[in-house]
């Protein structure tokens, strides 16, 4: 079955349309309200000073103070929803980004980046902050500009003079700044990354001395993108204050030619003063969006790497729920070979797995055994072929219904920041029962019993640590909770003493009376020799597949051994 891509942004601006239709009613009463100062100054100056009439004066004041109540109102509504819908687009975007982090880091092979969670942070904070008001604020522009142009075509014509050469300082700043930013922002996410990974490997830091010289490293890394964004902060600087000086110039131009026109008297005081402050407001958005250019840019480019992350996310096409398989597991012709390289990691592996049944795969480092165990419980994709679990393909198992029937304990262990019974659980809700049985079945019992809180012990980051031994122990719990129909143990015994690897060959054959199918990659006899069949790996190709007794009896010649493995 065909997966689909998933354009959860797109999804998700399509449901904020209300939103935005909402926000941009607000900011149309917002900027109409804001022409209530400059009446309210026209008439003091036209009708109330020349008068005299105090009556007209107070009622003026109690109406435009209404008016800039509700102003102050609508402002902060619309401050509001802008901050709520940056909150809901993180909420609803959160899942998909992360999952298409999770299916990046399955295709490259390597650790979950936070990228993608920093660049939804970022796109978060401009909606729902101050720099994207002036985008509903622009439109208005021209219906101040036209004020201007009623009280004063002179005044107009000054107005949209300054209205184009602003216009003209925020296209310089975009095409002066636009490149540079955007490798500022690229250069700093790539050092973030490395940050993350260095923060992943501390251990092997530390003990290798590898410190100073991963600081030089991330100082070089770093320096490129800070000169980058140094220049774009001159340039940007520059033309900043090159707006403001527009701004104070027409201002100064619209007060000397409002002061001429009153003296020849084809404008009132009123006017003058009305006209200089529509048109600051009028021009207030142009401004704004200069100085906010950097941001724009910023949550701009964090919205494309969400978009192509979110494209990258694919989940299979609605299916008929299949039932519970039994356990028979074939590979039908696959091949894989990860994305930009030529030749192929694995090629035309055939085999077929019985219910129940417990296959062994062996093989010299680097022949393919991860990447094979990888592609059996479907974290990756062959290239070419099929991985059919009871004869269905396993790309056609949603990921939620597969994981109910697929257990794994990777080579890597990674435990999650939680309790021992969330880390068992696989994170979901279960009664205590399932979850001390799972612990059982995998003889990790007494060792979660002898932590301080039991099933109740925080581990992971900010936890409490645990052994390499321990960690073994809890992971196989987690791979066999739930009663899946399969599971795949990827060197279970590679941190266990003798009482541990004992309670692996336990945990094995209570996984075989239960029927369980069990695939095992394992280079050590004692667990070896409970399998059923047992395959050998070399250069990516299967070298040899039999009963385990005649694979394990060749293995142990000298000669033949040295063949299998060469």
């Amino acid at each position: 079955m065909t997966a689909q891509p998933i354009d959860a942004l797109k999804r998700a601006m399509t449901s904020c349309r209300r939103v935005w239709a909402g926000v941009a009613l607000v900011s149309a009463c917002v900027n109409l309200l804001m022409l209530a100062v400059p009446l309210y100054m026209m008439q003091i100056f036209d009708r109330v000073l020349t008068t005299g009439h105090l009556d007209t004066l107070i009622v003026l004041t109690a109406m435009v103070a209404g008016a800039l109540v509700v102003f102050g109102l609508l402002d902060a509504l619309r401050g509001r929803i802008l901050a709520r819908a940056g909150a809901w687009l993180e909420g609803e975007l959160g899942a998909p980004v992360l999952s298409g982090a999770v299916s990046d880091a399955l295709r490259a092979g390597g650790g979950v980046s936070a990228q993608g969670l920093r660049d939804l942070a970022a796109v978060r904070g401009y909606v729902g902050g101050p720099s994207v008001t002036p985008l509903f604020d622009a439109p208005w522009a021209p219906v101040f500009l036209a004020v201007v142009f009623l009280i004063h075509p002179l005044l107009g014509w000054i107005g949209l003079g300054g209205a184009l050469l602003l216009a003209l300082c925020a296209v310089a700043n975009d095409l002066a700044t636009r490149r540079r930013v955007a490798a500022a922002n690229d250069a700093q996410a790539k050092a973030l990354n490395e940050a993350d990974a260095a923060v992943r490997n501390a251990d092997a830091i530390a003990a290798m001395g590898m410190l100073p010289a991963l600081v030089r490293r991330g100082e070089r890394a770093a320096s490129g993108g800070l000169s980058r964004q140094v220049a774009a902060s001159d340039i940007a600087s520059a033309i900043t204050s090159l707006a403001k000086t527009v701004r104070f110039g027409l201002q100064v131009a619209m007060l000397g030619v409002g002061a001429w026109l009153v003296i020849g008297s084809e404008l009132s005081p009123g006017g003058m003063i009305a006209a200089s402050i529509v048109l600051a407001r009028g021009l207030a958005p142009i401004e704004q969006s200069i100085g906010g250019w950097r941001a724009f840019v910023a949550a701009k480019a964090a919205w494309r790497r969400l978009s192509d992350l979110s494209r990258r996310d694919t989940a299979p096409a609605a299916a008929t729920v299949l039932p519970r398989p039994s356990g028979v597991l074939e590979l039908d012709g696959v091949s894989y070979a990860p994305s930009g390289r030529r030749s192929a990691v694995l090629r035309g592996v055939n085999l077929r797995v019985e219910a129940g049944k417990m296959l062994g795969i062996v093989g010299p480092s680097g022949a393919g055994k991860t990447t094979l165990v990888r592609l059996i419980v479907g974290s990756l994709a062959p290239t070419v072929g099929h991985v059919r679990l009871d004869g269905a393909d396993m790309a056609s198992w949603p990921a939620a219904d597969r994981g109910r029937h697929v257990g794994y304990l990777p080579q890597n262990i990674e435990l999650f920041a939680g309790t021992v019974r969330e880390n068992i659980a696989r994170l979901g809700e279960a009664p205590d029962e399932a979850v001390v049985a799972a612990a059982k079945l995998a003889e990790a019992h007494r060792t979660v019993l002898g932590l301080d809180a039991a099933y109740e012990t925080h581990i992971g980051e900010g936890g409490v640590p645990v052994s390499g031994g321990q960690r073994q122990r809890i992971a196989l719990a987690r791979a066999v909770f739930g009663d899946p129909a399969l599971v795949v143990l990827d060197e279970p015994n590679a941190h266990l003493d003798g009482d541990g690897e004992w309670a692996l060959v336990h945990a094995l054959d209570r996984l075989r009376e239960r029927g369980v199918t069990v695939v095992l990659v394992a280079q050590r006899a004692p667990v070896m020799v409970k399998a059923d069949h047992i395959v050998v790996i070399r250069d990516g190709a299967v070298a040899r597949y039999g009963p385990a007794d005649e694979v394990l009896d060749e293995l142990r010649r000298p000669v033949t051994a040295k063949a299998v493995r060469a």
